[in-house]
């Protein structure tokens, strides 16, 4: 087994977000290797991803985002286990990125509630889900929301959202 130094465990904290001693273990399963490491972690965090999503998420907030001078505006309701996960910074941002990418994207569903020959396709991706992130396109809205449960250990959901637009129907 390898020793890592608390400065190696720190790094990974920061670049990953995840905790200490799981940060540890990365380390240490990849002797060292800070970037096998971090991909330990989130193949790790997707499995606890599929751990908690059959667990209720009755808890969480109503994010609002105005766009382009008042000419859009999107209303999110994200869901999570406990109102203490709702209350920190890590799930804010969260809420407010899917604001921000049902604002620019104008998505038609969140996933696969509607089947998608039902859905417009003619202007890109039309579930939420599936959508590359506004932020960086090399991930898409799922691997965020997974990135997130993996960070704060619990079942996260994106209920609903609405989106209006000044002469949109």
């Amino acid at each position: 087994m390898t020793t890592v130094s608390a400065d190696a465990i720190k790094e990974l904290r920061e670049r990953t977000g995840a905790g200490i001693m799981d940060c540890k273990r990365a380390l240490e399963d990849a002797q060292g290797d800070m970037d096998k490491a971090s991909d330990l972690l989130k193949e790790r965090g997707i499995a606890t991803v599929a751990k908690k999503a059959s667990r209720a998420a009755n808890e969480g907030l109503i994010e609002t985002y105005v766009h382009a001078g008042g000419r859009i505006g999107v209303i999110v309701e994200l869901n999570c286990e406990t109102d203490f996960v709702a209350r920190t910074e890590d799930f804010r941002e969260l809420a407010h990125n899917i604001a921000l990418q049902v604002a620019a994207m104008n998505p038609q569903a969140i996933d696969d509630e509607i089947p998608l020959d039902d859905l417009d396709t003619s202007s890109g991706e039309p579930r939420l889900l599936h959508q590359p992130f506004v932020k960086d396109a090399s991930q898409t809205i799922a691997n965020l929301l997974t990135d997130t449960v993996a960070k704060v250990g619990e079942n996260i959901v994106i209920r609903r959202f609405a989106r209006y637009g000044i002469g949109e129907e």
